[in-house]
């Protein structure tokens, strides 16, 4: 199991509130406003005071099918920063060290904006990437806020698959993209939900090509994307298994650059043989004079 990314940002949004969670917290709470189930408190104060703190886009961007770039933009809300302090900051300074360790680039927009760009010149790249990036081992090892350990993140699995199929001159592109974000669903009491990690958090998934893309919704109840152009947008939800899938075509370059090289060598010939001189009339061979 990895721990995504994803559930620092459930850590560390709830880590101011985890007073209540303590024997001290509870009983301070207890003597102030009486509860039964404290965690209640912690339900409704993170309602209040979390509503919309993280803004996180995710987006694949094709140009064909050897070019193309991985386009994150994250956006921390004021409230947020207000009481989880450096620590947000320090996850972002990590997103930027994991960029280019992947050959990315990042522009900070400001203290709690970022916009994170990597690169990729194939399927197999982009996977590559796509998953190291999301699901990478160092985020485990890495330091974890306060005194809480990696064991204490919950858990998410992310994962994309890219199938090509070259046609020559175009390639079909297949994604499926699996993101378990159940485990978003934490704050619950015997199994029964109590916050709705949807109004934490606003995640997008979005899908760009040149010609669009066709969304393959496999059951009733997959996400239905917005689209946008040639842009199909996902709308991410928190505390559930998201399930994507979409077909696109993109053009080849190696198949156009194959094409547009045996039709220059045909035009060559053509001309060649229908529009110049042979070049044994033009240029006949020279007898050889014996001079006896």
């Amino acid at each position: 199991m990895y721990s995504s990314i994803f559930g620092k940002i459930f850590l560390w949004l709830i880590k101011p509130f985890s007073f209540v969670l303590t024997p001290n917290g509870r009983n301070r709470m207890n003597r102030v406003f009486p509860m039964r189930n404290p965690i209640l408190w912690l339900v409704l104060v993170t309602s209040l005071l979390l509503t919309g703190c993280v803004k996180y886009d995710v987006g694949l961007n094709f140009d064909n099918s050897n070019s193309g770039e991985l386009v994150q933009h994250i956006k921390l809300g004021e409230r947020l920063t207000s009481f989880s302090g450096d620590s947000v900051y320090e996850w972002l300074n990590s997103i930027e060290r994991r960029a280019r360790q992947l050959e990315g680039k990042t522009q900070r927009v400001s203290q709690e904006e970022i916009i994170v760009t990597i690169p990729f010149s194939s399927g197999r790249e982009l996977q590559e990437k796509f998953n190291e990036f999301f699901n990478s081992r160092a985020n485990q090892a890495s330091k974890s806020v306060g005194s809480q350990s990696d064991s204490e993140l919950p858990k998410i699995e992310s994962n994309v698959l890219l199938e090509q199929n070259n046609f020559l001159l175009l390639v079909r592109n297949r994604l499926i993209y699996d993101l378990d974000l159940r485990s978003l669903s934490l704050i619950a009491s015997k199994g029964n939900v109590l916050a709705n990690a949807g109004s934490i958090l606003d995640l997008e998934f979005s899908l760009k090509t040149p010609w669009g893309a066709k969304n393959i919704q496999l059951t009733e109840t997959a996400i239905e994307p917005q689209k946008n152009g040639n842009r199909l947008v996902w709308k991410l939800q928190p505390g559930e298994l998201n399930h994507i899938e979409a077909v696109f075509w993109l053009p080849s370059p190696l198949g156009i650059g194959g094409l547009l090289i045996i039709m220059f060598v045909w035009g060559g010939l053509y001309l060649r043989y229908n529009f110049m001189p042979d070049p044994r009339i033009q240029f006949p061979p020279k007898v050889a004079v014996n001079r006896g």
